[in-house]
């Protein structure tokens, strides 16, 4: 098991290595941070102290070791480094530290703060809405896919089946859309909800921050209509593999009541793919809520993103990309983990 969650570890470094290569290289050569930084305006002098502060005037090839210094959790910095960048974290040595910190993702070009500060106050709303995604799939899709395998061959099975084909086809910003205008516009007296909204609403004279969970609603369902449509193919087509197996019958044998059989014997042993694609959607929902949190305004890291974008504010988009990515690839191991120990076949193999 030990060497199975190495390789494991070892295999995603080496997909967060390709992730920060593509990023770098992708965004480094956008136009000219030094501009972005100080706009139309500025002096010679001030042009070149940013981009020395940037470290633009290295080759291309220093440039990216001195980025993968700063995003790394473990890496070696000078004192004077330390206290400029405000890096925080445990520092070892002399003027030249070896240092365990929190990853530097530099500094916004628009708002001149610190990038991991902006994600980190954002990621909560986004964790939020993906739970609350989910949550929603699995509560909806299990029992509706164990329906529609009891009901095989009835409306209950075509409607089922027709709803879930619709779900995965439909993208999820066409669907935003449709969800916002009818029930948070034309539907508005009777849902009480509305188009845009955040997870907190801020008292206009003291300026206190309370929970608000009325705004979740629609970009919840919004994001959670795939995979609640995925997960409910995959348990309908695992429960009737399971209902056909033999332990089934001699637990109906046994004088095992219809329910007791279906709900503890039956689903229990279908929930394999269903865990798969719970694991897997979730990783996504988090990478992927981009679109949605656009659409309705939800503050999470989607739309501090997309507003990134139009400015063209491109350290936030690289921290961003990095930040979901580490999440996909840490909840693929958690769950590759999970299987092994599970089932022992995955790691013997």
């Amino acid at each position: 098991m030990f060497n199975y969650t190495i390789k494991k570890l070892l295999y995603s470094l080496l997909v967060l290595g390709g992730v920060v290569v593509l990023v770098f290289f992708l965004f480094q050569g956008f136009g000219d941070p030094s501009r972005m930084i100080m706009g139309q305006s500025g002096d010679a002098k001030t042009q070149e102290s940013i981009r020395k502060e940037l470290y633009l005037d290295k080759p291309k090839w220093q440039q990216f070791f001195l980025y993968v210094n700063d995003i790394s959790p473990i890496a070696i910095h000078h004192k004077e480094e330390i206290e400029q960048k405000q890096l925080k974290g445990f520092f070892i040595g002399g003027d030249t530290k070896l240092a365990f910190k929190v990853p530097y993702l530099r500094k916004s070009y628009q708002s001149k703060r610190d990038v991991w500060s902006i994600l980190m106050q954002a990621l909560p709303g986004t964790i939020m809405l993906a739970l609350a995604a989910m949550l929603l799939a699995v509560l909806v899709g299990i029992p509706l896919g164990v329906l529609a395998a009891v009901k095989q061959n009835t409306w209950w099975d075509t409607t089922a089946i027709f709803s879930s084909i619709i779900g995965i086809s439909a993208p999820s910003f066409f669907m935003g859309i449709i969800i916002a205008y009818l029930f948070g516009f034309v539907l508005s007296d009777w849902t009480g909800l509305h188009i845009s909204g955040n997870w907190f609403n801020v008292d206009a004279v003291t300026g206190e921050k309370t929970l608000s969970l009325q705004n979740l609603l629609l970009p919840a369902i919004t994001l959670g209509i795939r995979p609640l449509a995925i997960i409910t193919q995959l348990t309908r087509s695992a429960m009737l593999d399971v209902l056909d197996q033999d332990y089934i019958r001699t637990a109906y044998a046994k004088g095992l009541s219809k329910q007791q059989v279906i709900w503890k014997h039956g689903l229990r042993n279908a929930l394999n793919p269903v865990i798969t694609a719970v694991t897997g959607w979730f990783a996504e929902l988090l990478a992927g809520a981009f679109f949605v949190e656009y659409i309705f305004g939800w503050q999470g890291i989607g739309k501090v993103t997309v507003d990134a974008l139009e400015k063209l504010d491109y350290p936030v988009v690289m921290g961003s990309v990095l930040i979901s990515a580490a999440f996909f690839v840490l909840i693929n191991i958690l769950a590759d983990i999970l299987y092994g120990v599970v089932d022992p076949r995955i790691r013997m193999k």
